[in-house]
């Protein structure tokens, strides 16, 4: 059963998703592999959007799930650029953008008030408004707004950079 809060989060997590989208449509494989200096490519920045290959981030869902207040050692800035993604077309990247992030909008959707208060240890958002030790409601809201959000501004301006 479809929760208030678990209803907004998946709608947050779509909406965040359009948008990121729209500013990959038509975009050519020469743009999508420049990258200004000392800056990701687009390419870069859906694989880290993405997460570990193979995984993405449901791993942290599910321990957060599955275990009292998991201890979580997210990896910040790591692009998660493989050689399987490098070898991906732009299209293809953002495809499995959609996907993972579309899984986790679908998962969130079904949870239950008490799933969504279950907290995790997670020591990169001290210092983030979401805190240590956030509801899995609050550590997807991270991944929403503050993540997904972070790199619709990143992607808008290497685009400009590079173009």
């Amino acid at each position: 059963m479809t929760t208030p809060e678990g209803a907004r989060l998946a709608q947050k997590i779509r909406g965040r998703v359009e948008e990121f989208k729209k500013i990959c449509v038509g975009m050519g494989e020469d743009t999508a592999m420049r990258a200004p200096a000392d800056r990701w490519s687009p390419k870069q920045v859906v694989s880290h959007l993405c997460g570990p290959e193979g995984s993405g981030f449901m791993p942290t869902i599910r321990a957060i799930l599955d275990q009292d207040t998991p201890w979580l050692d997210i990896e910040a800035e790591n692009p998660f650029y493989t050689g399987k993604r490098l070898s991906m077309s732009m299209a293809e990247l953002v495809a499995e953008f959609e996907r993972e992030y579309g899984s986790l909008a679908e998962l969130v959707e079904g949870l239950t008030a008490e799933q969504l208060d279950r907290k995790a240890h997670i020591p990169l958002l001290k210092e983030s408004p979401f805190g240590e030790y956030p509801t899995l409601a609050g550590w997807v809201d991270a991944l929403a707004d503050f993540h997904i959000g972070f790199h619709v501004d990143h992607m808008k301006e290497i685009l400009r950079e590079i173009r």
